[in-house]
């Protein structure tokens, strides 16, 4: 049996994952489970790279500048709450520069990167299927549609993982209530970060960023229904 990078590293997410899901819900020792969150979300972040092939400069600099960006506006946002709302960091996510866990900025990096992954991948399928009839979608058409489409992903994937990870102290919000601005910031900022995805030369059919979007979402659904 051939154990391929995406095999290999498909088998440490769902095993990351599975074993946090059932330790957080049905372990005594669910504080160490979320305790070593960050763990889990470094070891993905470099499955990632690990599974990415044709790695160049740009991806690198794709994921600077969305670290970056997460930070700058999670520091603006904690500390002014002009943007997001009024909130604060706990202590799960570990060091913090003016409020905000470093771990931050590499959540908005995964987070985008796997939306503009699959909705690469989703409007490259269909677009194969209009020209199979004879249409072709401008270049301007499709950079609309997958900018705006990974933005709706990217924040729909935050409004399932907001109250799971209020009640996994994660981080907090005033009088414990997710304001609207969070997700109007979020759908914002993931547009620009995906307009800069979309013109970066970057290979974008990496199977196993699609495949850990799709696990972080259904650990983060179960447990928001069962936690």
């Amino acid at each position: 049996m051939k154990f391929s990078k995406l095999n290999i590293a498909l088998f440490i997410a769902l095993l990351f994952h599975v074993s946090g899901a059932i330790g957080i819900l049905l372990s005594t020792h669910k504080d160490w489970f979320i305790q070593n969150t960050p763990l889990n979300l470094c070891l993905m972040t470099v499955l990632l790279f690990y599974t990415q092939e044709q790695k160049n400069k740009w991806l690198y600099f794709f994921a600077v500048i969305a670290f970056l960006t997460g930070m700058l506006t999670e520091i603006i946002g904690v500390n002014t709450g002009y943007l997001f709302g009024n909130y604060n960091y706990g202590t799960v996510m570990g060091y913090k520069i003016l409020g905000v866990p470093l771990l931050i900025g590499v959540q908005w990096f995964v987070t985008v990167f796997c939306c503009g992954i699959a909705m690469h991948q989703l409007h490259h399928w269909i677009e194969r299927k209009y020209e199979m009839q004879g249409i072709i979608l401008s270049t301007k058409m499709q950079t609309l549609s997958l900018i705006f489409d990974g933005a709706l992903l990217a924040t729909l994937f935050d409004y399932i993982m907001e109250p799971v990870a209020i009640k996994l102290g994660f981080w907090q919000w005033q009088n414990n209530q997710i304001p609207l601005l969070n997700y109007i910031c979020w759908f914002v900022i993931s547009m620009v970060l995906l307009l800069i995805f979309r013109w970066l030369p970057i290979h974008k059919h990496n199977h196993f960023a699609l495949h850990l979007l799709i696990i972080q979402t259904l650990f983060f659904l179960i447990l928001r229904v069962y936690s």
